[in-house]
């Protein structure tokens, strides 16, 4: 049985080629698209608009890293070196872990916008900006395991899922795995369970004017995506990253499971990185200011705002010139 043609793992570079294909242009769009309106409107927006600028960057910085990868899935080889390799292999993972960790600050923000306004308010901006800076660093020290645990191989230009991984015993495995599952996964999925069980049970109070019954709905709306997206693009990868690696340090030897393993492995991987498309849909049906910003009149206003600003600084160029001259 395990030596068996039907147990040998399956070519699935095709596949990632194709997902990643699909990605790259609209998350390229939207990403780029969510900072012109973030940027825009920084001064006006509520003080989530720093996380949800974060979590942009974080998209964008793997979503250029995207053509690499199709184009090493499409020819099977890697002619970029091994350092560019290994970079675009911790982009992925500090792309999804700084994303659940802004996905986190979101929710938290929005609730105690909505349960503790006052207490909230007295934090100014300057909080997000320096919660924002700790959590990239946790972010980009704690995925610094995920390129030190393989073994770049210039002889055979692979990379990324080709990479071999360094052997480690059986009880390091666990604990590296155990503290990457509890950090990494299930105290921000009880922090957003948390909020979103909070925000309803504050939807059923009696006494709420109708005003706070409509921010504590949108806030509901903006927690609950979170999780949404939380669970369906993290929830299936962090189920099959302990499996993956025990059989990539050949702690599981069997043919047949390795190949159930390595196929659920692939399809988290892609539903991992379909985050880079579908934060930008939430920012649009969950914030105001971003359908505001994206609607046909305030697009036409910032465009001819644009064009009369290009033509002022035309006009003190030519002016400036003729002063030059005379």
């Amino acid at each position: 049985m395990t030596n068996s043609s039907t147990c040998t793992e399956p070519d699935l570079k095709p596949y990632y080629a194709i997902t990643y294909t699909c990605i790259l242009v609209p998350g390229l769009i939207g990403n780029t698209l969510a900072l012109w309106v973030f940027y825009g409107y920084m001064k006006e927006t509520k003080r989530a608009v720093i996380f949800m600028i974060n979590l942009a960057i974080a998209d964008l910085a793997q979503v250029l890293s995207l053509p690499l990868r199709i184009f090493y899935y499409l020819t099977g080889t890697w002619e970029f070196g091994g350092g560019l390799c290994m970079l675009c292999f911790y982009l992925k993972y500090v792309n999804m872990y700084a994303s659940i960790y802004f996905l986190v600050c979101i929710s938290v923000q929005r609730y105690l916008f909505l349960m503790h306004p006052f207490r909230a308010s007295s934090c100014k901006r300057l909080c997000d900006v320096y919660a924002s800076v700790a959590g990239w660093l946790v972010v980009c020290v704690g995925c610094l395991p995920f390129p030190l645990l393989r073994l770049q191989n210039d002889a055979t230009n692979t990379c990324f899922v080709d990479l071999p991984v360094e052997q480690v015993d059986l009880s390091t495995s666990l604990a590296m795995v155990s503290v990457g599952e509890l950090l990494g996964f299930v105290t921000p999925l009880l922090i957003i369970l948390y909020c979103s069980w909070k925000t309803v049970l504050s939807l059923r109070e009696k006494n709420s004017a109708s005003r706070d019954l409509g921010e504590k709905k949108k806030a509901l709306k903006m927690i609950l995506t979170c999780a949404l997206v939380f669970l369906i693009c993290f929830g299936p990868y962090h189920i099959s990253f302990p499996l993956d690696f025990f059989v990539k340090t050949e702690q599981i030897g069997n043919k047949c499971v390795q190949k159930v393993i390595s196929v659920f492995h692939a399809v988290a991987l892609c539903l991992a990185s379909l985050n880079s498309c579908v934060d930008p849909v939430i920012y649009y049906f969950t914030t105001d200011e971003f359908r505001r910003r994206l609607s046909r009149q305030d697009l036409q206003d910032s465009i001819q705002l644009h064009s009369l600003a290009s033509t002022r600084k035309n006009s003190k160029d030519v002016l400036r010139k003729d002063a030059v001259g005379c």
